[in-house]
């Protein structure tokens, strides 16, 4: 792992440990942000009528993810789930379209933009390869080669 890695994968990892453990702690205030949200999601999809419960769910998969990530485990499926969870998170905490006052739609327009950020962090992530090729690129690649044997094996045989 080189030392980019090493230090940018705990760095993008920090604020979800950090806010899904305040959020395990203290659900409260973000289950009330996000009760209109899961209710309407509720309705819709199989899932649970408790906004508490929904909020704590996530923010496990925040704290899981992200020390995973932060310690190389897992990364690409680790930043893959924290983009999962960010996304509901982003919708249901910072929804400045609905803010009336200026200075709290600026302020929720400002967190929005910042999970924005943290999201692409994380598709680069889930994408990161380690260097190594892709899987993929290896199928692709191992077709080719049984497509060059087979070409070979075939011309090797006798006509007629």
């Amino acid at each position: 792992m080189t030392l980019t890695r090493r230090l940018a994968r705990p760095m993008l990892a920090s604020v979800f440990i950090a806010s899904g453990i305040d959020t395990l702690r203290n659900p409260g205030p973000r289950a009330e942000m996000a009760e209109p949200v899961t209710t309407k999601l509720a309705s819709s999809l199989p899932l649970p009528d408790d906004t508490e419960q929904l909020v704590k769910l996530n923010a496990g998969v925040q704290v899981v993810a992200g020390t995973l990530l932060a310690i190389g485990r897992f990364p690409r499926l680790a930043a893959a789930a924290l983009a999962g969870s960010l996304v509901p998170t982003t919708y249901a905490g910072h929804r400045f379209w609905e803010e009336e006052e200026a200075a709290d739609k600026s302020r929720q327009r400002v967190q929005f933009l910042k999970n924005l950020g943290l999201l692409g962090g994380l598709i680069l992530a889930a994408f990161d390869h380690d260097g190594a090729p892709s899987l993929g690129w290896r199928a692709r690649r191992a077709a080719h080669r049984v497509a060059e044997g087979a070409s070979v094996a075939m011309e090797s045989l006798p006509v007629g």
